[in-house]
């Protein structure tokens, strides 16, 4: 009988302070940390010291396709072969994690790995998520053994509250089983308590803002990058009949992604990194903020007071772009290749979900 054990990867920010956890139903568990890391890194270290720490025929349970993917595809054979460049011939990413993973798995030869889908209700990987959300927030890790639950406190102890818990969700849910609204606080230590995660497959659309996609008003450019998005989520839907839209609803792609799920006729879910962000805006801006907003499927505030300064506004969009990159499945980000802001957050989204699971949208001239 293998032992399986659950893992899990954190980061705030991405890059960011991280964090890392694996756990055992009823047995060990473990967590660390790092001061400036990413998403995907944290995944891989997690499984790496699982796989370290633990003895025995092993099933590794991750939400991480990029984790999964690399041993039940075997990309690490096309790695190795290729002396640790991918199919680009570029070097591996995060080779100095994978490759001891890799080296480990082939020699125990007793190491499966199995891919479960993240923020769907399974105890245990709510469980490796919050030590690892723990982790990345103390920048402290701990270990033991015994019957750690969800809501564990300090010292393995069953706690009555979460780490972090899910925000409140409205009465009723539309069709499709969305949560209609959720909104995260804090917790009584000040920390932001994590937002409630939408149902479905989901997939979010970011990029430009307006300079680079023809301007503030309707005009081609954006017209043909609408389109693109259309047909880009079209298809996603074939795949997956449960799909649904995250978007920040920021001016630009953000809402060029709105506006494409709506007239291809798939929910999408606003998530806003705090109340009033459209204030400063124009008012026809302003105006067609509402609208979209009003159409929404549901509504998720990652901070519940709207910020008192620019380094605030910033750090709560982070925060926000930290979100969906912890909970889509997908991502689609409009990007011109060029932009440094954009780039950065199209990386955070490949390292957070995997190259092949983020689409590119160039803007045409």
């Amino acid at each position: 009988m293998a032992t399986t054990v659950y893992t899990d990867g954190a980061c705030l920010g991405n890059p960011g302070p991280g964090g890392w956890a694996w756990v055992v139903e009823g047995g060990r568990f473990a967590s660390g940390a790092e001061a400036r890391t990413t998403n995907q890194r944290m995944e891989i270290a997690a499984a790496l010291e699982a796989v370290r720490a633990l003895d025995g025929p092993l099933e590794v349970a991750s939400d991480s396709t990029y984790v999964v993917n690399c041993f039940r595809d075997r990309w690490w054979e096309g790695w190795v072969a290729r002396g640790w460049t991918n199919s680009a011939r570029k070097p591996v990413a995060n080779r100095d994690l994978w490759e001891p993973l890799v080296e480990l798995v082939r020699a125990r030869g007793d190491v499966r790995f199995r891919w479960v889908k993240g923020h769907a209700g399974d105890p245990m990987n709510e469980l490796a998520d919050q030590l690892a959300v723990e982790a990345a927030r103390t920048q402290q890790g701990r270990s033991g053994e015994g019957a750690l639950l969800p809501g564990a406190s300090s010292g393995g102890a069953v706690a009555s509250a979460p780490l972090h818990g899910a925000g409140p969700a409205a009465d009723a849910a539309p069709p499709g089983g969305l949560r209609s609204v959720a909104s995260s606080g804090g917790t009584a230590a000040g920390r932001p308590a994590e937002a409630a995660v939408p149902e479905g497959h989901l997939v979010v659309v970011a990029g430009h803002r307006p300079p680079q996609l023809g301007g503030y008003g309707p005009n081609p450019v954006a017209r043909r990058v609408r389109d693109k998005l259309g047909e880009i989520l079209a298809a996603k839907r074939q795949l997956h009949p449960d799909l649904v839209v995250l978007t920040g609803l920021g001016l630009g792609a953000d809402q060029l992604g709105a506006e494409a799920a709506a007239d291809a006729g798939l929910p999408y879910v606003a998530v806003l990194p705090f109340p009033g962000q459209e204030a400063v805006w124009p008012e026809a801006a302003r105006r067609r903020y509402g609208e979209l907003l009003a159409g929404a499927d549901g509504t998720v505030v990652i901070q519940a007071t709207a910020p008192k300064s620019k380094q605030q506004a910033g750090a709560a969009l982070a925060r926000r772009d930290a979100w969906l990159a912890r909970h889509a499945d997908e991502a689609v980000v409009v990007w011109d290749q060029d932009d440094a802001g954009v780039g950065r957050l199209a990386r955070s989204f490949q390292d957070a979900l995997g190259e092949t699971e983020v689409w590119i949208v160039a803007p045409e001239p």
